[in-house]
């Protein structure tokens, strides 16, 4: 049995989802760095309402006043897209149940959604909102953040599940 690589920093994970080749053509280097600081914060938004059972309009008026401006690994995070983090956030908790039913397809034979890990189900939630409400983002953008950022909390494996959950998903709902 090998041993999983370490998870980047975050830190590495930000510039390599900023580099040109890995990111679409239609936003400019400042928004695709607010989108990607969006995406992260949207996930760790998510990952506290579920362990605090907060509403959404309070997480997203905190995360608006204080979280986008925090720092990543002793750095600045940078401008956020906050209209971005609020759709998302906002339409995850509407759609709820179309979403986890769309990654509830996609796992494994007796996996139930509520057995994974608490941050890759906000992961998962993230991503699979984007593929089936941001049809005007490319699927290949989006899987490829959300992978990014998985591989910024966990291992290899589980940026791989994320991988596979979210072209599946991709190729249910497009």
């Amino acid at each position: 049995m090998t041993e999983s690589p370490k998870p980047q920093s975050l830190k590495e994970v930000m510039e390599h989802l900023n580099t040109p080749e890995v990111k679409g053509k239609t936003l400019s280097a400042r928004d695709k760095q607010a989108r990607t600081v969006a995406r992260l914060v949207l996930v760790q938004a998510l990952y506290q309402m579920e362990l605090t059972g907060q509403g959404v309009e309070t997480i997203v008026r905190e995360f608006s006043d204080f979280r986008f401006d925090g720092d990543l690994e002793g750095e600045p995070l940078g401008e956020g897209d906050i209209d971005f983090f609020s759709d998302g956030l906002r339409t995850v908790v509407k759609e709820q149940s179309t979403i986890d039913r769309n990654i509830a397809e996609r796992l494994a034979a007796g996996w139930r959604l509520d057995r994974i890990d608490t941050t890759l189900r906000a992961i998962l939630r993230s991503g699979a909102w984007e593929l089936g409400f941001r049809k005007d983002i490319g699927k290949e953008v989006v899987i490829n953040e959300y992978v990014e950022i998985a591989k910024a909390f966990f291992g290899e494996t589980e940026a791989k599940f994320v991988n596979g959950a979210l072209d599946g998903i991709a190729r249910d709902v497009r």
